[in-house]
């Protein structure tokens, strides 16, 4: 027989470990916002109890396992459709917005010190440009020492919501790109390597000189990798700095009907490849969606310092409080 304290004591553990297991949020998705959940999810765990594990495994994986259940929330740059969050009974809304850089392993030539065109750009990664010393390079790029060797693309190789920000923003600004190759989480690259995840393709620019590819922003600043000077809409040089990339932001036109479906590329005036990353809520567990919610809330309110050291730019207030309106109509 069991005395009534080792019973007490039981029956105390038993509810401690339920607590525990109740006390965990389960994400998955895009790479391009992981740093910041991470960092969100690490103060949120200090001021509640509440575990949030999150799994950077890119939008396709974080569309798959939101829609098929796995997990409590999802997590992608390339906004689904209303048609879509429709089929898979989703709720969407974006959490931050971050930026793409062309980042590049070119001995000598240090951050923004290079210059690409968009349109340049967009012949480098479908493989018409192959060359750095390319005369459509050095156009744009007088007293820069420009190599006489091969240009070697890295590119994503999973389902990535990177990608297709990057791809939108290659169509908006090529008409070549638009025709052959178009906009997508994934696509038939014409030339280069892949990675998975902003981490691969992180990797494949440090690790091999002469190349160049696309990744967020934090992982460039994180990796002290230089990146290219880009254009606005107008054809105006910019660099990759908050100021360029909040006169994005400002630009941005959410709407509740559409589930915050938007596009921030070549917005006027702006840094070229700026996007906000989105969090997918299966709408038949308001429960569950409530603690999400919770952290995301909480993220809203003390996170914005985070986000900025990382490298992100926090939602506007006028953005959060459309949300929060979004997330009491969505109960």
């Amino acid at each position: 027989m069991l005395s009534k304290v080792t019973k007490g004591l039981m029956i105390a553990a038993i509810a401690a470990t339920s607590m525990i297991a109740a006390e965990k949020i389960n994400g998955a998705g895009a790479t391009f916002p992981a740093p910041c959940y991470y960092d969100w999810a690490y103060n949120y765990q200090k001021a509640t109890h509440t575990r949030v594990n999150y799994q950077s495994i890119g939008s396709g994986g974080g569309i798959k396992q939101v829609s098929e259940r796995i997990v409590d929330f999802g997590a992608t740059d390339a906004p689904m459709t209303p048609k879509e969050l429709d089929a898979a009974k989703l709720w969407q809304f974006p959490a931050v917005i971050g930026s793409i850089v062309v980042a590049h392993n070119i001995p000598g030539i240090a951050d923004e010190q290079l210059k690409l065109k968009n349109s340049v750009v967009a012949d480098i990664f479908a493989g018409k440009i192959t060359m750095w010393n390319d005369a459509a390079i050095a156009a744009d790029n007088a007293g820069v020492k420009l190599p006489a060797e091969k240009i070697i693309v890295a590119h994503r190789s999973d389902g990535s919501g990177t990608t297709y920000v990057f791809t939108d923003y290659l169509s908006e600004a090529s008409k070549m790109w638009k025709s052959k190759y178009g906009t997508g989480k994934a696509i038939g690259w014409a030339t280069g390597v892949g990675g998975k995840g902003n981490e691969g393709v992180t990797n494949l620019i440090k690790q091999t000189p002469y190349s160049i590819g696309y990744i967020e922003n934090a992982y460039k600043e994180k990796n002290h990798l230089s990146a290219a000077t880009l254009q606005t809409a107008q054809g105006k040089w910019v660099t990759a700095t908050t100021a360029h990339f909040q006169d994005a932001v400002k630009q941005a036109k959410w709407s509740k009907k559409d589930h915050f479906y938007s596009s921030l590329v070549l917005q006027d005036n702006a840094y070229p490849i700026v996007a906000a990353t989105f969090i997918l809520l299966p709408r038949e567990k308001a429960e569950v969606n409530g603690e999400v919610i919770k952290f995301f809330d909480y993220s809203f309110r003390n996170g914005d310092a985070a986000a900025v050291k990382l490298g992100y730019i926090p939602l506007p207030v006028e953005t959060t409080n459309l949300v929060r309106q979004y997330w009491g109509e969505s109960k």
